[in-house]
């Protein structure tokens, strides 16, 4: 509803003159209208200067006003009253009165040259502007386009002549007696043609509008030539054309009528031909508050809920409160606003009357009103509402006094079946008289001691429950329930008194956060405990987020206090606690704001440019440091210029524009700039100095140009595109270009030109025609020496394309008017993996390819792969460019254009480069391990080339291990080459866990390891030669009964046949001792390595694996190997989690194998053979022999120290060594005894036995990868080593060369290449299985030679001797195992 026909506006009022504040109101009832200034009643009764008029008006008789009693200044409100409805408050106005008329400043006497601008001042207070009026020579001044009268008061004449010449003064009138200034005399001067510098008599400021006012932005600028003032809004150019826009005075911007659209940044630019200004300010328009939803009347019954809707809108976004019959609204719970709406819950009688929304803002205020009645509950409310400024419960009808039909009873049972802190669930009975059916409930209920009831419906007829929510914990509710029928509502039922449960479990909102901003990027928190809560607080969780960002991060906190670092410079946080107990999180404390500390910005500005106008001044422009960048708010920049290159005195200029222009500099000279942004905190990083040398002479004009230098043609079908360069003298101006063209002769049409063009398109030619074309350069002086060119247009046959333009511009249409001409040379240069350097030239610069004006440069790269890859782009303004965050080993292509102010060129010709290659920066991807079928010891492992290659893939290393959580060098590697996504792994064991990773490399090394692939071998019947070997160790170390039957005299057998090969030791060792001896301390270091060598072999994380490992320990007693020259056709292998070279061996059993190879090493002991085990010999002279590298458990590449350097992990692989080592003793699985060595010739490669097949296999793979990489060093890992948990080999570490002792490992070896004649190479050799090295004494190993290949080696004869002392402990030794065998044989 409306009540108010007028309401009081804003009004500005004089000292000791009258003031009106108008208002009225209509309505059928009486009103009554009174008034209040700032919130409190006028006794109008008791002021004789202010009195109310017949229609509601406010009449102020004499306004009281000065500096220490203003009594009428302030907020004024009309309050209209009904009598039995309500009040109503219009909107307020304020009374603002105009100060004592006084002048800021005085005019002073202006020359102002004819034809000029010029401006007087008379600076007055913003009230006393409208009272400001100007008078020459005793007359007022008459305002027009020309003269104008700024909004600060002052006087501006453009366009001058000798009719504004004459004495100004400016008064003030309307305040009392009128007040004037000074009087200033304004002088007019002829026109002399001096120039004149530009100098900003008033510019535009910021300033505040409401929309559909108008407003004048100054803009008064004065030189020779005189300046012509162009206007932008937000960096567009401003139609001048339009109505509301209109430019007065000589360049002040006058716009009516604003909307907000008007608002932005409004720039004015001044050029007066050799010197430019630009000045902006922002326009803010405001919108006063506008109503989308008014509030509407309503009716109502005691105990509902209702909402009023207000929705309002406007610039800056409008305040909203609620009056009810005049009195603000306090929220509580029963009057409750969410967004503008206000809800009234529990309706009760002294609710009924007027409700007010009321919305303010910066542009005004405005209010609607609405009406609420309460209706009794056995009225029916009305469908419809309407206006109810006259309706009361009287004018109601209301139903007969006694009804006749009959209503429901009480219900029964009322009871309150569910109570919780915040809800409570009451069920009960059907009424003992119903009277009908449909019945339908009500639940009345309040607080206890309260009036207010709420009522809560059931959902639907005949349900007899409801549960009431959102209650407040520990607190008593009274409780009734009433039935209604088709006749209205029955008997409500016994009150019911029920308190919600105690909330004790969650902590309350923790009291008095506080957030105290301490540095640049921290802040600190404190807080007090929470009031209420149950049982101790555990932790504090502080959440914070960034304004402006959904995301919400939290931190936990154990004390009452927290300083967070790690934020944003001058940046907006919202902080919070919540406090967490035993139950979970309380109630969270309102959000808390605070930016953090600014500082010096962390960035230069951009885009730095400097144009050389003339020979004594600079124009330097730049761009803002980027965004986030600033730390603050911007203060100004620091522009710092010197003299030549080197380290100078520098000048220094502050400004807050985006550009500055440096004069008064000495001609021909090179001087160099860079700027600084700053804040409040200070300066921040500079730009790099940029160089610019003025001109030698400004240019001449005492001259016509000369001829352009060249003139180009291009004919087409129907146009002819033309193109020239200037003419070679620089010193002379050049205003334009005339060209001239025609049939046959030049003279028939002819097209001006701006002197800053250099190609044309001459359209609307006629095909197949003979075209003349001139050229020439023109000044002030006149037009200079014409050039001529001619051209004959294409056949109408032809198509009209312009080559030059589809090559050179594919994308990018030529910008019109004049675009700049393209980069040309551009080079592309690869500096590394991610970096390219692009260098051009540019053919509109000199020939010294010196840039001096505010030109730059854009370059723009991308690459083919994937082909939707977007254009990146940089901006520089130098001739070259280094782009970084490439992609290795990528093809781009690049792309540079110029841009000269809002000049651009099309893209020049591209260039491509290849970034140089760089380590893998991804792993091998979709790893698979599967078994291959029919042999479970045999996997396939597959994968994919890794996403980011970062160039050709060279080989692939598989590691592979039982223990995942192995360290890197315990695992086993296998390298395979680098076109190959596929690889077999052999003999592995059954029935166990394998972790498989693979790592690519590339030419520049190894990337990362894929993650670990489980893969678990079937189980499967375990070998002979395994269950003899754990036989042996229940029997050996154990000692276990248990062994009968065939198992017992299966190891009756085998302990025969070792008891024959330990006496054949003894024999050999008996031999020995009559050929050399040794010293005695050279011995004992032998004894020492003997005995570590006998010791316990045990390996980390292998005692898990296998059980018992003790048999390991003594096997190597066990193990009697022939000699022999002729390779043993069934090795015998043994089973280990990782898996040897050889295949397991399936000809015959294991225990066949055994005995067999025991009786032929007995055999051979006697004929002169080498044992398994070997005893020192005395070292000869040495001789070139081959040798193998070792074999080396991962681990070892950190734990040994060898004759050769480790290489990089890049070069993991085999390769072939050939070393004389100090020791010459070379011994194999299977080598050639002594003699045979000597004597026999070489003999060809016997066929690889069924047994081995790995052997040629592995020596093809080691040849290829030779072949692939011959420079690299030794390798660190073999291909196929045999597992470091337990084997028949003894770990060593290199001892002194020193005539080392030397044993024989059974370490698989990679077949070699015998080459004679290579130089001797002090040193032996060490290779050890796993990492018990680290509590093992060192042992000498020799690595084993391949007598399988095709060329014979040359081996030396070794003789060595014992000591007798020496023997006989060994003897003695010897003798104590026999009787453990004798031992178990007899058990």
């Amino acid at each position: 509803m409306q009540l108010f026909v007028v309401e009081p506006v804003d009004t500005l009022a004089v000292r000791g003159l009258p003031a009106v504040l108008n208002c009225s109101a209509a309505s059928d009832a009486p009103v009554r209208v009174e008034w209040k200034k700032d919130g409190t009643f006028l006794n109008l009764v008791a002021d004789d200067r202010k009195r109310q008029l017949a229609d509601g008006s406010l009449l102020i008789s004499a306004v009281v006003h000065s500096k220490h009693n203003k009594p009428d200044e302030g907020v004024y409100q009309c309050v209209a009253t009904i009598d039995n409805l309500g009040t109503i408050s219009s909107r307020t106005a304020r009374l603002t009165v105009a100060g004592l008329p006084r002048f800021l400043s005085q005019p002073e006497g202006v020359s102002v040259r004819s034809g000029g601008t010029e401006m007087l001042s008379c600076e007055v207070t913003e009230e006393l502007a409208p009272f400001t009026r100007w008078e020459r020579d005793g007359r007022p001044v008459e305002l027009d386009g020309r003269v104008i009268q700024l909004p600060s008061g002052a006087l501006v004449i453009s366009n001058g002549s000798q009719s504004d010449a004459g004495l100004y003064r400016c008064s003030i009138d309307g305040l009392g007696p009128a007040k004037t200034t000074d009087e200033a005399q304004l002088q007019v001067s002829a026109d002399s043609g001096v120039e004149e510098k530009l100098e900003t008599l008033q510019g535009p400021v910021a300033v505040v509008k409401v929309v559909g006012e108008s407003v004048l932005l100054p803009c008064v600028m004065k030189g020779y030539p005189v300046p012509v003032i162009r206007w932008t809004l937000n960096d567009r150019p401003i139609d001048e054309s339009r109505e509301r826009f209109a430019v007065i005075g000589g360049g002040s911007l006058q716009i009516v009528n604003l909307t907000e659209e008007d608002a932005g940044i409004y720039v004015c630019q001044a050029d007066s031909g050799n010197m430019t200004s630009e000045i902006q300010a922002e326009l803010t328009v405001h919108v006063p508050p506008r109503f989308l939803t008014r509030p509407s009347n309503t009716y109502a019954q005691e105990s509902m809920d209702i909402i009023f809707e207000c929705d309002v809108t406007g610039s800056p976004p409008p305040t909203v409160k609620w009056m009810k019959d005049g009195d603000t609204v306090i929220p509580s719970d029963y009057f409750r606003m969410k967004q503008h709406n206000l809800q009234v819950l529990g309706l009760v009688k002294s609710d009924e009357g007027f409700y007010q929304c009321l919305a303010e803002n910066d542009a005004g205020n405005v209010q609607a009103s609405a009406q609420l009645i309460i209706l009794d509950l056995d009225v029916a409310l009305p469908s419809a509402v309407p206006s109810l400024t006259d309706a009361t419960t009287d004018h109601v009808a209301s139903g007969p006094s006694e009804r006749n039909d009959p209503t429901p009873s009480a219900p029964r049972d009322v009871v309150a079946s569910l109570v919780s802190t915040r809800f409570i669930k009451l069920t009960w009975r059907l009424p003992a008289e119903p009277h009908g059916e449909n019945i339908t409930y009500s639940v009345f209920y309040s607080l206890e001691g309260t009036n207010r009831e709420r009522v809560e419906n059931t959902s639907g007829p005949g349900e007899m429950q409801v549960t009431i929510q959102n209650l407040v914990p520990d607190t008593k509710y009274t409780f009734r329930v009433v039935a209604s029928n088709a006749n209205g509502p029955g008997e409500s039922s016994t009150p019911l008194t029920v308190a919600t449960q105690l909330e004790v479990q969650v902590p309350g909102p923790a009291p008095n956060l506080q957030v105290v901003s301490v540095g640049t990027s921290s802040v600190t928190l404190s807080w007090d405990r929470p009031v209420t809560g149950n049982g101790e607080i555990q932790t504090y969780r502080l959440f914070y987020s960034e304004k402006g960002r959904d995301s919400e991060q939290d931190v936990d906190v154990t004390g009452l206090s927290y300083t967070m670092t790690g934020l944003k410079t001058f940046t907006e946080y919202s902080f919070r606690v919540v406090a967490y107990n035993k139950h979970g999180p309380g109630v969270s404390t309102e959000d808390v704001v605070v930016r953090t500390l600014s500082d010096v910005p962390s960035a230069a500005p951009q885009n730095l440019t400097l144009e050389v106008l003339n020979s004594t001044s600079i124009m330097v422009r730049w761009q803002p440091p980027p965004t986030g960048t600033l730390n603050g708010e911007l203060t100004g920049y620091r522009l710092r210029y010197r003299k030549g290159l080197r380290r100078a005195d520098a000048a220094e200029i502050s400004t807050s524009q985006l550009f500055q222009l440096i004069e008064g500099l000495e001609k021909g000279k090179v001087y160099t700039v860079r700027v600084s942004a700053s804040t409040v905190n200070g300066s921040g990083p500079t730009t790099e100095w940029i160089a610019a040398e003025t001109f030698e002479n400004d240019l001449d004009e005492s001259q016509v140009p000369g001829v352009p230098s060249s003139l180009h043609v291009r004919p087409l079908v129907n146009r002819i595109v033309v193109s020239w360069t200037p003419p070679e003298n620089q010193d002379v101006l050049v205003r334009g270009y005339k060209i001239g063209y025609g049939i046959g002769s030049p003279h028939a049409h002819t097209v001006t030109l701006d002197y800053k063009q250099r190609f044309y398109s001459i359209d609307n030619l006629d095909p197949s025609s003979h075209y003349v074309i001139t050229l020439k350069a023109f000044n002030n002086m006149g037009e200079g020496i014409p050039i001529y060119n001619s051209a004959t247009t294409r056949p109408q046959s032809d198509p009209d394309i312009d080559f030059y333009e589809l090559f050179n511009n594919p994308y990018t249409p030529a910008p019109d008017p004049t675009p700049m001409l393209p980069p040309v040379g551009v080079q592309a240069t690869v500096l590394s993996h991610d970096t390219v350097k692009v260098s051009w030239a540019d053919n509109s610069l000199a020939k010294n390819q010196k840039i001096t004006d505010s030109r730059y440069y854009t370059i723009r790269w991308k690459t083919n792969i994937p082909a939707n890859t977007k254009y990146k782009t940089a901006n520089t303004t130098t001739l070259f460019h280094t782009v970084t965050a490439l992609k290795p080993n990528t093809l781009y292509e690049f792309s540079v254009m110029v841009t000269k102010s809002r000049r651009s060129s099309t893209w020049s010709m591209t260039a491509h480069g290849t970034t140089f290659e760089s380590i893998p920066s991804s792993a091998p991807k979709d790893v698979t391990v599967i078994s291959k079928e029919g042999n479970p010891r045999i996997i396939n492992i597959n994968w994919q080339p890794p996403t980011e290659a970062n160039g050709k893939i060279t080989g692939y290393i598989i590691y592979y291990s039982t223990d995942v959580d192995a360290e890197v060098h315990d695992w086993v590697v296998e390298p395979v080459l680098g076109n190959r996504l596929t690889h077999q792994i052999q003999g592995l064991t059954l029935d166990t866990t394998y972790y498989y990773k693979i790592q690519a490399r590339n030419s520049k090394g190894m990337g990362p390891m894929s993650d670990a692939v489980q893969f678990h071998t079937p189980k499967g019947k375990s070998s002979t030669s395994l269950r003899l070997a754990l036989t042996l160790s229940r029997l050996c170390v154990s000692d276990k009964p248990g062994i009968t039957g065939r198992q017992e005299k299966r190891v009756l057998v085998i302990v025969v046949i070792v008891s024959v090969g330990v006496f054949t030791i003894i024999a050999v060792i008996a031999g020995a001792v009559l050929c050399t001896r040794r010293s005695n301390s050279h011995q004992k270091k032998k004894r020492a390595a003997c005995k570590s060598s006998t010791g316990s072999h045990k390996y980390k994380n292998s005692s898990k694996d296998l059980n018992p490992p003790d048999l390991w320990i003594h096997h190597e007693r066990l193990e009697l190997k022939p000699m022999d020259k002729s390779p043993e056709p069934n090795p015998v292998m043994t089973e280990t989690p990782i898996p040897r070279t050889a295949q397991d061996p399936a000809a015959e059993p294991s225990h066949q194998r055994r005995g067999e190879s025991l009786r032929h090493e007995a055999e051979e002991s006697r004929r002169g053979g080498r044992p398994k085990m070997m005893m020192p010999f005395d070292s000869q002279p040495p001789q070139p022999v081959i040798s193998a590298h070792p074999i080396h458990s991962l681990d070892h590449l950190h734990h040994h120290h060898h004759h050769y350097h480790l290489p990089p992990r890049g070069y993991l692989h085999h390769q072939i060594s050939l070393r004389a080592p100090a020791t010459p003793s070379v011994f194999s699985d299977r080598p050639p005894s002594a003699e045979s060595v000597r004597n026999q010739a070489p003999a060809p490669e016997p066929p690889v036995a069924p047994s081995q097949p790995s052997t040629t296999a592995e020596h093809q793979k080691t040849e290829a990868l030779i072949k692939e990489e011959p420079s690299i060093n030794p390798p660190t890992a073999h291909v196929r080593p045999t597992h470091p948990l337990k084997s028949f080999a003894a770990p060593a570490i290199t001892v002194s060369t020193h005539n080392p002792p030397t044993y024989e490992t059974t370490l698989p070896s990679t077949p070699l290449l015998a080459q004679p004649g290579l130089l001797p190479v002090p040193g032996v050799k060490t290779a050890s299985i796993g990492t018990l090295i680290r509590a093992r004494a060192p042992m000498a190993v020799t690595v084993p030679s391949a007598p399988d290949q095709s060329e014979t080696s040359t081996m030396l004869d070794t003789v060595s001797t014992y000591e007798t002392d020496e023997l006989s402990e060994e003897m003695a030794h010897l003798e104590g195992l026999m009787k453990d065998l004798n031992a178990i044989t007899t058990d």
